[in-house]
């Protein structure tokens, strides 16, 4: 592979298919015929929107009379009238929506950005439109419909937009519609883009494996990621995977098999994108500053400081405080009910670790007879977690109130009393205990620049279903890497369901 360059022979049309990995072509081809599809449907979808919104407008203009002024001209104009306007309108709009990007084709496109596009294409179609209709019939045709119109469409694309983005979410994270997706290097940068992934099922990417050129790397599972081996393997695994994307996340010393493994995707139609790996930074922790007039490159922490500390400390205290004051009726009860079904302390106190590897008293309400931590060792074979996580979904320790309690996770309300302390937060990592964080590879502990939560990423994606310690870990650390208070918010509300359902809970 070593010889592999831009510079090697291509083949002759059907020369790839001798070799062996021919199909691959076939996803991309199915993949670009359903995008062209899916635009051309928005394209009709919006148009008839369009027509709608014009419809509506007219009613709340002619029908409703609102804001009209006297002895209006206009105010007797049939709606036919308009049949010309609509369609000029309409061509407007679309012309406008298709420079404004409202059509762009962009993975992690949010439904701010789109609506965005929308504004900036429809007031710029509204504006064309008033004046074309000023100067061809300034007394017959009424400007205020072209508003009215103006904010029914941006209206209506936004609903439509929001349930087309809701509807295909749901689908990706249940893989409808996915592309396949092969990881070239499972390095930091690699990791980088597998915890994305993972965390962003929306995206519609699935990975279906790795290479990597460390033997050990190539052939160690990273959680549902699958090690498919070294790097001569990915002739192979573009055949038997049926890949439609890889991902290079290889170092720059590198650069003749990358060039090499490009031009092999390529043959085989199969789009291969390049991960600058940048001295092996983080590519969600690279800042660019040019207060010397020159850019310099550097990185942030990867752990939430400063500002942000602060704004994700004023959530737990307002968020976890009035919690606390809802939920206490519930604590109290779920107190009573434990004192009432089992000999031993209503609070189970456990060491946990924290951020920055720091220690602290973790409390939740005991869901296991007494002395269940003495029988742990006894029961390790029947872990079924993986790496230093110890999980059992029907655990013989655990008591009939314990188990409503788990399934509930209201086991789990006592940690308020850790948030409003300051020892964890409302979201996060689930905290450690140290005998796990021993086991810890070096790249997990990552995990624990961030402070511990209540809830986080993980739970919210599968929760104990998700029994690879690798895969939370990568979890874990996107979140450290990626925290905003609009994520948190976000894992907060989608914990709701996930804790009334008792869905992965054990």
């Amino acid at each position: 592979m070593e010889q592999q360059t831009a510079n090697d022979k291509r083949p002759a049309p059907g020369e790839a298919k001798i070799q062996g990995i021919g199909e691959g072509e076939q996803p991309t081809a199915v993949g670009r015929r359903s995008s062209i599809v899916g635009r051309w449907s928005l394209v009709i979808g919006d148009a008839l929107l369009v027509n709608l919104a014009f419809a509506l407008a007219y009613f709340v203009r002619y029908e409703l009379q609102w804001f009209r002024p006297l002895a209006d001209p206009a105010y007797n104009t049939p709606l036919k009238d308009y049949a010309s306007f609509m369609m000029v309108l309409t061509i407007l709009l679309l012309v406008s929506f298709r420079i404004s990007g409202v059509y762009e084709a962009r993975r992690g496109k949010s439904w701010l950005d789109t609506m965005y596009a929308v504004f900036n294409g429809t007031t710029t179609a509204i504006v064309v439109m008033v004046t074309i209709a000023y100067v061809y019939r300034p007394v017959l045709y009424s400007r205020l419909i072209f508003l009215y119109d103006g904010i029914l469409v941006m209206a209506l694309i936004g609903l439509f937009r929001l349930v087309l983005e809701l509807v295909t979410a749901r689908l990706r994270a249940r893989g409808v519609g996915v592309d396949r997706v092969l990881v070239v290097g499972a390095g930091e940068v690699g990791r980088v883009v597998m915890r994305t992934i993972a965390a962003r099922p929306e995206l519609g990417y699935y990975v279906v494996g790795f290479l990597d050129d460390d033997a050990q790397k190539g052939a160690t599972n990273i959680g549902r990621f699958k090690a498919l081996g070294g790097l001569d393997n990915l002739p192979a695994t573009l055949k038997s995977e049926n890949v439609s994307e890889v991902i290079i996340t290889l170092p720059w010393m590198y650069y003749r098999k990358i060039i090499g493994m490009i031009d092999q995707s390529r043959r085989v139609g199969v789009r291969a994108r390049l991960v600058p790996d940048m001295f092996q930074l983080t590519l969600s922790r690279v800042e660019v500053d040019d207060s010397l007039g020159i850019p310099l490159i550097g990185t942030r922490p990867a752990a939430i400081r400063g500002s942000s500390l602060f704004l994700k400390r004023a959530l737990d205290l307002v968020v976890g405080g009035a919690m606390f004051a809802l939920l206490s009726p519930i604590m109290a009860l779920a107190a009573l009910v434990i004192k009432l079904d089992s000999p031993g302390p209503i609070i189970f106190k456990q060491t946990r670790v924290g951020k920055d590897g720091r220690l602290f008293t973790c409390f939740k309400f005991r869901s296991m007879r007494q002395g269940a931590e003495g029988e742990k060792q006894a029961l390790l074979h029947l872990n079924e977690a993986d790496g230093p996580l110890f999980k059992i979904r029907q655990d013989p320790r655990r008591t009939r109130v314990g188990q409503f309690l788990r399934r509930t996770s209201i086991d789990e309300l006592p940690q308020l009393v850790n948030v409003l302390r300051g020892e964890m937060s409302l979201v996060g990592p689930r905290p450690p205990e140290p005998c796990e964080v021993e086991q810890y590879q070096p790249w997990h502990m990552q995990r624990l620049s961030a402070m511990p939560g209540m809830t986080g990423m993980w739970q919210v994606s599968g929760r104990s279903d998700i029994a690879s310690f690798d895969e939370i870990a990568l979890l874990d650390i996107w979140y450290a890497e990626n925290w905003s208070v609009g994520l948190d918010i976000k894992i907060m509300l989608r914990t709701i369901p996930v804790a009334l359902f008792g869905r992965g809970a054990y």
